[in-house]
């Protein structure tokens, strides 16, 4: 199994990231000089000692949901963490990782066969959903499970080709991907320190960057995550003009100024780097969205910063496709940025 399809299975809901921040712990121990987890669940890697400062932070947290209650029948009620339609739960395959092992489950609810009138007509909300473990009763169910134990999607990984790839968690897994390999091409004199920084609890609050960002103070940031590539029937341009395999994007301004506005000069460099090495870039303006960035940028006394995105179909559901080509550039843009700044 190579590293990429190790981070797309690892399961990590937010406040669980624990499998994930080993993998990166691990990783970066391969290059940095000093690799810490903090008291948030953050993994912080320190590479070199110059004076200028550089985080580079990509979330480890993936969207999921959580054991709620266990019914006298023993279906198990949940939360989401984090964004998900409720329009793509139905019939999906999740897995609860309970303390005694995994235990699979189907999402089901009141079949279509048996609605009547609007009930057809409308979006079964998840709080009218079960998810199903196989237990024949509550007693039988809580031998297998608890409340608050984390669920994910069943892990999956593939390729459509060389270049198209698809998998869970890819929202920000491939972020912590590129991250790593940054760090792995990072020149051994650069006359800085960067902070590879695994971020936890992202997609509940953009949290762990902003502890990371509080504690380390930097004099710039990049955050490395994904974003919605609107290649698919239904989007239109105005909505979104972003393709895979047409290289990263450089960020804008994330949820229409409530994200971040990428600081002019760190916009500056990262474009002039793309038209200097040769690196296809796309523009991305979001109207809604939100990256880690979005709370490092308004840390103490303002850090400027930025965001290389990579464009993704499917986020925040059981599988989404990417372009390794969009990783590749993302990590070489992101390295030469690093570089210049």
């Amino acid at each position: 199994m190579d590293l990429l399809e190790e981070l797309c299975r690892a399961p990590g809901i937010s406040g669980c990231e624990g499998e994930v921040a080993e993998i990166m712990r691990k990783e970066l121990k391969k290059t940095c000089d000093e690799v810490t987890l903090d008291g948030f669940g953050n993994v912080i890697g320190r590479f070199g000692k110059g004076a200028k400062k550089i985080m580079l932070v990509a979330h480890m947290d993936e969207v999921g949901f959580m054991v709620k209650h266990i019914s006298k029948e023993g279906y198990v009620s949940f939360i989401k963490i984090g964004g998900i339609d409720d329009r793509i739960l139905l019939g999906q395959r999740l897995i609860v990782k309970a303390k005694k092992g995994d235990v699979p489950g189907i999402v089901g609810s009141k079949p279509p066969h048996l609605q009547q009138g609007d009930e057809k007509k409308k979006v079964v909300k998840h709080e009218d959903m079960f998810i199903d473990i196989g237990a024949a009763s509550k007693k039988d169910a809580e031998k297998l499970v608890e409340v608050g134990d984390q669920i994910i999607f069943e892990p999956n990984y593939g390729s459509y080709s060389k270049d198209l790839k698809y998998g869970k968690a890819v929202d920000n897994r491939i972020g912590c991907y590129a991250l790593i390999k940054v760090m792995e091409k990072l020149p051994k004199n650069l006359n800085a320190t960067i902070y590879a920084v695994g971020s936890a609890q992202e997609e509940v609050g953009l949290k762990g960057a902003r502890v990371a960002a509080y504690k380390l103070n930097p004099d710039y940031s990049l955050a490395l995550d994904t974003t919605l590539a609107g290649d698919t029937p239904g989007i239109k341009e105005t909505e979104s003009s972003l393709k895979l395999a047409k290289g990263p994007a450089v960020t804008i301004m994330e949820a229409s100024g409530r994200g971040v506005i990428t600081h002019p000069k760190v916009r500056e460099v990262m474009m002039k780097v793309g038209k200097a090495k040769r690196i296809p870039l796309q523009i991305d303006v979001l109207e809604g969205g939100m990256t880690d960035a979005a709370v490092v940028y308004m840390t103490r006394e303002g850090i400027p910063s930025g965001v290389v995105s990579i464009p993704t179909r499917y986020i925040h559901g059981p599988t989404a496709v990417f372009s390794m080509a969009d990783v590749n550039n993302a990590v070489k843009l992101t390295v030469e940025t690093v570089r210049k700044l």
